[in-house]
């Protein structure tokens, strides 16, 4: 391949070319042109635009130092991050411009995070709450869902799982009341209802959680891991309930056997 087509240097008659002139010369047009050639070659390769470049977060915390730390996070994940320090403030933001997920302190003065999802979800707003909390007693946590919460972090904890919660709930988001289908198989996630063969079946809210992911990963398997992050929140929820749900799921839908085990990995809805 030539790197360049300029023509080269013109040495005149009884002249002896100076090898410092003609090494600069190279070297500058060799840098010039594999930079044209380096962002020829990655700019076709540039990302498309992702959900995380389109998606706008409120993070509401009255602590400073958390507040600051989240907004870094993820905005440095390619989020549209607004941050503000009460629940007065992240309502009346919210009214201005619906954010896609809400990250929400609990503990905080005077209008604290669990009525701020309560006033969010009377006003008729659907928008996710990541629920942020030291607390971690089940009380606690059966406060936040009753609030209108939709997952619960207790504090400290990793910024790895706070991203991947933040990811599972952008896509619930995103999807959220569309009618899931494969083969004969149709699940309605808002009504936690599913028909096989025309025979209705009723599921629970972890069976309707568990049976979206697994059809919205159609071919693709859905590590024990994946699943008890998008859909059970509590931190201490063993491996091996995935694969009791996975039972549960299997009985109800009935023969033929749809959900299929990957030995030491996980399960999976095959194509």
């Amino acid at each position: 391949m030539m790197l360049w087509s300029s023509p080269p240097a013109q040495i005149l008659p009884g002249s002896k070319p100076n090898p410092i002139e003609i090494g600069g010369r190279f070297e500058r047009r060799l840098n010039a042109v594999m930079r044209e050639r380096v962002g020829a070659i990655f700019g076709s390769f540039a990302p498309r635009a992702t959900l995380a470049e389109v998606a706008e977060l409120l993070i509401v915390d009255d602590d400073p130092a958390i507040r600051r730390m989240l907004e870094r996070t993820l905005a440095a994940e390619g989020y549209r991050v607004r941050a503000v320090a009460d629940g007065g403030t992240a309502l009346a933001a919210a009214e201005r411009s619906l954010p896609d997920l809400v990250v929400l302190d609990v503990a905080m003065p005077d209008f604290d995070g669990l009525a701020v999802a309560r006033r969010l979800r009377s006003n008729g707003l659907s928008v996710p709450i990541l629920f942020l909390t030291a607390r971690d007693a089940v009380s606690d946590r059966v406060a936040g869902f009753e609030a209108g919460g939709d997952d619960y972090l207790v504090k400290p904890f990793a910024v790895q799982e706070l991203l991947v919660r933040v990811r599972a709930l952008l896509r619930r988001g995103r999807d959220l009341g569309r009618e899931l289908a494969h083969r004969d198989l149709r699940l309605d996630p808002l009504e936690r209802q599913a028909v096989r063969g025309g025979h209705g079946i009723e599921l629970t809210g972890r069976e309707s959680a568990l049976l979206e992911l697994l059809l919205r990963n159609v071919g693709r398997t859905v590590t024990r891991a994946q699943a008890l992050a998008e859909v059970w929140s509590e931190r201490a929820a063993l491996p091996s309930v995935v694969d009791r749900y996975v039972a549960y799921l299997r009985r109800k839908l009935g023969e033929p056997p749809l959900i299929e085990t990957v030995r030491g990995v996980g399960f999976r809805i095959p194509r």
